[in-house]
């Protein structure tokens, strides 16, 4: 069973900014940026990205905070990269990663672009809103300096946006009862995510821990016996992400309809000719 759920204004804005955080997981420059600090290629590289605006914690305090990876898989390379470089010079790594792929992806005249530089303001004056609360995600980025530059700004931002919405969800998924790998298997479930296969690979599940979890999910009765959604699973899906875009509303109230709308067109321009131009590897959407 294929499910979709109508999107509030927030969450449509949501998904036209959040690849311009995103493609940089899938981007060669951030790669070499961080292989040239030390870190080792694939899972040591993601964990320190991602990880380095809350300090050079530990295992435990990643796995809490990115949810749905094995924290067995996450202790193979959390605190051993913090051995190798530190958190700062690995934000600094990023922020050059970054401007490589978005000056390759979209070009030199895009990045100096007027509407660039609007998309920029836009966004940032969205992040005025959000909250610190419960959000440590979030709050770790919000304490980095805006950069100068508009499009390295509208990056921070669009990274401020998607991990203040992603800090919300992850308190939705476990009002759901849902534990990580559930999350991701339920995800699946939609035919819209990233196949199982992709999901197992970059958070460390095995075959058999993802079965182990089809099985409690049917036990719930949120899967079918082939692995579809239920009615019941697709009305627990669609309550999470009504609870996350609630929880996830103060951006775009603030920001208002008119200019919502506008980020909207200007970042999904900007998200549209990312994937065109072959920022997200080919055939990673959709169920397997």
């Amino acid at each position: 069973m294929t499910t979709s759920f109508e999107a509030s204004p927030g969450r449509h804005c949501h998904h036209s900014v959040s690849p311009l955080h995103s493609a940089m997981y899938f981007a060669p420059e951030r790669q070499d940026e961080l292989a040239a600090l030390g870190l080792e290629r694939g899972p040591m590289s993601y964990y320190a990205g991602r990880a380095a605006p809350l300090g050079a914690v530990g295992a435990g305090t990643v796995t809490a905070t990115f949810y749905n990876f094995n924290h067995e898989h996450v202790r193979r390379y959390i605190p051993a990269a913090w051995a190798v470089t530190t958190p700062e010079a690995v934000l600094a790594a990023l922020l050059r990663g970054v401007h490589g792929m978005l000056r390759r992806l979209l070009g030199q005249e895009v990045l100096a672009s007027k509407e660039m530089a609007e998309a920029a303001g836009l966004a940032l004056r969205a992040t005025e809103a959000c909250h610190r609360e419960a959000r440590p995600l979030y709050a770790a980025h919000a304490g980095l300096p805006v950069p100068e530059e508009p499009h390295l700004a509208l990056w921070h931002a669009a990274t401020l946006l998607r991990e203040h919405r992603g800090d919300g969800h992850l308190a939705a998924l476990a009002i759901a009862g849902l534990s990580g790998i559930e999350a991701l298997v339920l995800h699946n479930a939609t035919g819209t995510a990233p196949t199982s296969a992709l999901f197992m690979r970059t958070r460390g599940w095995s075959a058999q821990q993802w079965e182990d979890a089809r099985t409690r999910l049917r036990e719930r009765g949120l899967l079918d016996e082939a692995g579809d959604l239920t009615q019941a699973g697709a009305s627990l899906r669609g309550e999470a992400e009504a609870l996350t875009d609630r929880l996830d509303a103060a951006p775009y109230d603030h920001l208002g309809p008119a200019a919502t709308t506008r980020l909207t067109e200007l970042a999904g321009g900007f998200s549209r000719t990312l994937r065109a131009a072959g920022a997200f590897p080919a055939g990673i959407f959709g169920k397997g």
